[in-house]
């Protein structure tokens, strides 16, 4: 049996998702509040006389909540992976709709800029002979800096190895 090439460590990596702002908890709670609204309303108009109003309460009540779920079940799907191994930066997504896509960039070639935006959360892209690829922009201006900070130092560190030669060391 021949023997196992040795793996190249992984000197980096990272996945990112949105922000799960609601817990199936809360939920449920802001669930109950949109129908208890839609509920008031609408026994309000009807007890006015102005009873059409509750269909209208209601398929509005059935709106906001289909929408919830819809941007609750979409935003589980996307993603975003960053490897640095082997000498290649690997990008990996995921949309809301599923479809995915990889980007491969060579790790010492590839530069890191954070692009300030007065107002706005910052641009996080990866440079690479002419191509900007965007990375983190699932992220808020904190998380993102943080990934730019982590991979600045995983890029150096791989641009800037440490060789450890027995032979030139000194006597023990």
């Amino acid at each position: 049996m021949p023997p196992h090439p040795e793996a190249k460590p992984v000197l980096f990596e990272a996945t990112t998702t949105p922000p799960a702002s609601l817990s199936a908890r809360a939920l449920r709670i802001l669930a109950l509040g949109v129908v208890a609204c839609s509920a008031v309303v609408g026994g309000v108009c009807a007890w006015l006389g102005a009873w059409p109003i509750l269909g209208f309460t209601g398929a509005e009540a059935a709106l906001v909540l289909a929408l919830l779920g819809l941007h609750r079940r979409w935003s589980r799907r996307m993603t975003e992976s960053l490897r640095l191994a082997d000498g290649r930066i690997t990008i990996r997504r995921t949309d809301w709709r599923g479809r995915r896509e990889e980007v491969v960039l060579s790790a010492y070639w590839t530069r890191l800029v954070l692009e300030e935006r007065p107002g706005r959360v910052s641009v996080l892209l990866l440079r690479h002979r002419g191509v900007a690829v965007e990375v983190g922009n699932l992220l808020g201006e904190d998380q993102k800096r943080d990934l730019a900070e982590a991979l600045a130092e995983a890029l150096r560190v791989y641009r800037a190895p440490i060789f450890d030669n027995p032979q030139l060391r000194g006597p023990p």
